[in-house]
C-alpha cells in the first residue's frame, strides 16, 4: 500500500516560552501544501513479529534506519499490536531540515498505513496520540488540515484559512540550519494579536501583523535565508516568512509567480491552493 506523505509550512511562528521539560511552548498556524514524499508498505511473507525492512530511495535520509520516523512509528504501534514483518519504502522528495515538517509526515502516514493495512482499529485521536510522541508536528498530520498549533505543537485546533486560488513558493537554499541552532538564540515573544484573527484578515495585512521569531536570530547567522524573504516580497509576494525553524522561506502570491530561473542553486517549488 502506498501513501503520499504532504508537508506544510507555518503561517506565523512564536516561541513564547521555555518549559521544565527542557522543551518550548510555541503558537503557530500549520498549513499543509502538496509537496509529497511516497512511502509504501510491504508485508512479508515470513510475518515475524517486530521485524522491518527499511529501503530509501530519492533524497538521502541522513540517518541510520534504526532512527528513521517511519522505523519508530512501526515500532510503537509493534510494542502495542505485535505487528507482522513489513518493509517499508520512502521515497523522499520534501528536503530534510527544511522547516517543512517532511520527516514528521512520513512518520504519521506510516503510522495510518499500518493502521489501515492490519485493520489495527485506531481512531484518529489515537493515531494523533501515538504521533505525538514521535514529534511535536507529527500530530497535525493526522488531521492534516489548517491548524492553530500550541504546546510543543502536539496541541491542535482547526482554524479557517482562506487561500483558495493563491499560489505558494518555497525556496530553500543549500544550508541546513539544526534545531539547536535555532533555539539557542531564540528570544520568546507572544504575537501582538491572536494568530486565529490575524489569519482572519487580507493576506497583503500578514506582513505587518506576524512573524517568525526564529528569523531574528537565524538571519543575522545566515543572511542568505534573509535575501530569500526580502527577494520574495520584491518579487510581489502578498506575505513572505521562513518556515519552522528554516532553512526553507515561503512567499504567498495572488496568481502564480514562475520564479525559478530567479533562484538558481536554490530547492525551487511553487503550487496553487485549492481551498
Amino acid at each position: 500500500m502506498l501513501v503520499f506523505p504532504n508537508s506544510k509550512i507555518n503561517l506565523g511562528l512564536y516561541v513564547t516560552e521555555k518549559r521544565t521539560d527542557g522543551f518550548h511552548n510555541l503558537e503557530t498556524i500549520f498549513f499543509p501544501i502538496p509537496l509529497n514524499d511516497i512511502v509504501e508498505v510491504i508485508a512479508l511473507k515470513d510475518h515475524l513479529p517486530g521485524k522491518v525492512l527499511f529501503t530509501n530511495t530519492g533524497i538521502t535520509v541522513d540517518c541510520s534506519a534504526d532512527k528513521n520516523l517511519c522505523i519508530k512509528a512501526y515500532q510503537l504501534l509493534d510494542r502495542d499490536f505485535s505487528l507482522p514483518s513489513v518493509e517499508i519504502i520512502l521515497h523522499k522528495a520534501v528536503p530534510m531540515g527544511a522547516g517543512l515538517g517532511g520527516g514528521s509526515a512520513d512518520a504519521a502516514y506510516t503510522l495510518v498505513l499500518l493502521n489501515m493495512m492490519f485493520s489495527l482499529g485506531l481512531s484518529q485521536e489515537q493515531l494523533a496520540s501515538y504521533a505525538s510522541q514521535l514529534g511535536s508536528d507529527c500530530a497535525f498530520f493526522i488531521y492534516n488540515t489548517p491548524m492553530l498549533g500550541t504546546g510543543r505543537g502536539e496541541i491542535l485546533e482547526p482554524v479557517r484559512v482562506n487561500l483558495k486560488g493563491c499560489s505558494i513558493v518555497l525556496v530553500k537554499p543549500e544550508i541546513h540550519v539544526g534545531t539547536a541552532e535555532a533555539y539557542r538564540g531564540v528570544k520568546l515573544a507572544k504575537p501582538e494579536q491572536p494568530l486565529t484573527e490575524i489569519i482572519s484578515r487580507p493576506v497583503s495585512e500578514w506582513k505587518t501583523l506576524m512573524k517568525n521569531n526564529f528569523e531574528e536570530n537565524i538571519f543575522p547567522n545566515h543572511p542568505e535565508i534573509a535575501s530569500l524573504k526580502e527577494k520574495l516580497y520584491s518579487s510581489g509576494a502578498l506575505y513572505a516568512c521562513m518556515s519552522g525553524s528554516g532553512s526553507t522561506v515561503f512567499g504567498i502570491f495572488e496568481q502564480p509567480a514562475m520564479l525559478k530561473e530567479q533562484f538558481n542553486g536554490c530547492f525551487y517549488w511553487e503550487g496553487v491552493v485549492e481551498y
